[in-house]
Order: structure tokens, then C-alpha cells, then sequence
């Protein structure tokens, strides 16, 4: 009798045990893709400079896609939040924030990559090496001096992700009901102290 207690008892935390590890096996799936090894916020001439590295991995479908002359567009999106305990941190005040697209491309007769963001693009030889740059932000400003008080605790938000609204009309419905066009980061949080 004790032995079926007992098997009960172990029966009911597995159970209890499987539904946050089921969510937490579906969230990575979500996020697969984009991971944020290391992000931070560093002194600049006239403010704070965002230093941050991605391990960015295409899907096979978003990979057969810039092959066919598809261009990807990812987001990088930061933000400093002033935290309210008082309200759970539900209503957080947003000091600055920031975003920046980068644009991915393939051109299928010089066999190249093409990275672009703003005026400014840069040509690889192959993938991987266009990923990585992807995967590095140096010396962006995002942050400026009289925006934040030296003696307050803020906290920094990062995520790097796919925007499929700028994908074209037909593919943006396929991106909605298939998971290998959802590519992001979840946010990667933490706390600056300037």
C-alpha cells in the first residue's frame, strides 16, 4: 500500500513537472535560431554605446528563400526602461529605445551575400561569414548622457528578430502559419547602473 502512495505521489510531480517543461521545449522552439550571447552598455563621448553578439543560424526554408532572391530584413530592438516595482514592473517607463534593420541578401550571379544597413552594405563570400557580422553590433549610441540620472538602476532590453512584414505579400501569410519563418531572440534583460 505504502509502494502505490508512493508511486501516486511521484506520478503527480512528474506531472506537475511536465507542463513547464513542455512550455519551456515550445518557447525554445520559437526562439530557435537567435541566441544573445552578450549584450552591454558602454561610456561614449556623448553617451552610451550598445556592444552586443548574436549566434544567428538560418532555418533551411528562410535559407532556401534568400537563395531564390528573397531579402531577409531583421530588427534589432533596444530598450532602457526605468523600473516601477510599485506596479510589478508591469508599467515600466521607457527611457530611450532604439532599433536598426538589417538587410540580407544573395545575388545569385556574383554567388555574394550582401549585409546592408542604411546607405552602408558590405559583401560576403559566404554565409556564415555574413552571419557573424549580422551577429555583431559595435559602438551603436543608444543612450544619450542627459536622458538617464548617474544615480538610478535602469533596465536594458535587447532582441534580434526576422520582420516578416517586409517580406513580400504571398510569403507573409505563409510566415504566419509555418514556425520556419519565425526567427527572434527572446529579450535579453538586464540591469545598467551608469
Amino acid at each position: 500500500m505504502t509502494d502505490s502512495l508512493l508511486s501516486r505521489t511521484w506520478r503527480r510531480v512528474l506531472a506537475a513537472l511536465a507542463v513547464p517543461l513542455t512550455a519551456a521545449i515550445a518557447t525554445g522552439a520559437i526562439a530557435q535560431g537567435v541566441t544573445i550571447k552578450s549584450a552591454e552598455l558602454l561610456p561614449n563621448g556623448s553617451g552610451y554605446a550598445l556592444e552586443a553578439n548574436y549566434d544567428v543560424t538560418l532555418t533551411s526554408t528562410l535559407e532556401d528563400m534568400l537563395h531564390r532572391g528573397i531579402t531577409l530584413t531583421f530588427v534589432t530592438e533596444f530598450e532602457l526602461l526605468t523600473p516601477r516595482w510599485w506596479t510589478f514592473n508591469l508599467w515600466n517607463r521607457t527611457v530611450a529605445d532604439y532599433s536598426i534593420q538589417h538587410r540580407l541578401s544573395y545575388n545569385a550571379l556574383t554567388r555574394q551575400y550582401r549585409l546592408a544597413f542604411g546607405a552602408l552594405h558590405q559583401n560576403f563570400d559566404n554565409l556564415t561569414e555574413a552571419m557573424a557580422e549580422l551577429g555583431r553590433v559595435r559602438n551603436s549610441l543608444v543612450v544619450r548622457s542627459q536622458e538617464i540620472e548617474t544615480d538610478r538602476a535602469y533596465l536594458a532590453a535587447l532582441r534580434l528578430r526576422l520582420d516578416t512584414s517586409q517580406l513580400p505579400k504571398p510569403l507573409q501569410i505563409d510566415a504566419l502559419a509555418s514556425n520556419d519563418w519565425r526567427l527572434s531572440s527572446d529579450w535579453y534583460v538586464w540591469t545598467f547602473k551608469p
